[in-house]
């Protein structure tokens, strides 16, 4: 982190994206979200500095969530940017690093996340797990996203329990010093009757705005829209 208490502001507006748990749909949110601040006019790239579960692709290290960012993203950076760190082995990043003898420049993340946002007017940065799983040793989801200027979305995963998940997800985001600026839900279970009426008891205590809730889809479906307030985007 830089010398001082790591807090900086990025000339282009930069949002963290992160979720209730794992597997929960941060890249399929973060696609929609992409979709819907370019169609308010917006140049919007995503970025997922450090990915863990990588495939050998054209001569390197590559992932599938990055990959779909890459994709969604307007203009469409290099992949190196995106992904300064891929990781192969397809767990939690900090031991992903250690089995593959990699130890993360931060320096080097900050430095992929500076050249996305010369060419943006808004960077998503996606993290990996939920709020409080660590990105690499010593680098913690509040680090980075206090560094980006401190604004959070969450990703909820409707299904049981993610009540909880979601408003201790909020309370520790601002322990750390960040704001939740927005909410995203997204169905991931596609049996999960009452999925409604969670949405309305999270919109009614979480201390942002729902940015929307994205459907079910299969693995490797396309995305689903959002649709933005104009007075949200205008406030970032």
């Amino acid at each position: 982190m830089p010398p001082d208490d790591g807090v900086r502001i990025v000339s282009a507006r930069s949002i963290l994206v992160t979720g209730t748990d794992t597997g929960i749909g941060k890249t399929h949110s973060s696609v929609a979200l992409l979709g819907a601040l370019q169609r308010t006019g917006r140049r919007a790239i995503g970025m997922k500095p450090i990915a863990s579960g990588c495939d050998w692709i054209d001569g390197r290290w590559r992932n599938e969530d990055a990959l779909a960012l890459q994709a969604a993203s307007m203009p469409r950076p290099a992949y190196a940017d995106i992904n300064p760190v891929a990781l192969p082995e397809a767990t939690a990043p900090t031991l992903a690093a250690i089995a593959a003898g990699v130890t993360v420049d931060v320096a080097a993340l900050h430095a992929a996340h500076a050249r996305l946002a010369a060419l943006a007017d808004i960077v998503l940065v996606e993290g990996a797990g939920g709020w409080d799983a660590p990105l690499a040793e010593g680098l913690e989801h509040h680090d980075l996203a206090r560094y980006l200027g401190g604004a959070v979305v969450l990703v909820v995963g409707l299904k049981l329990g993610c009540l909880s998940h979601a408003r201790l997800s909020a309370r520790a985001i601002a322990a750390d010093g960040c704001r939740l600026v927005g909410w995203i839900g997204n169905r991931i279970d596609p049996a999960f009757a009452r999925a409604d009426d969670y949405v309305g008891l999270l919109t009614e205590t979480l201390p942002a705005p729902c940015l929307g809730v994205l459907p079910f889809v299969k693995q490797g479906g396309a995305a689903g829209e959002l649709s933005l307030d104009p007075a949200w985007v205008a406030a970032l």
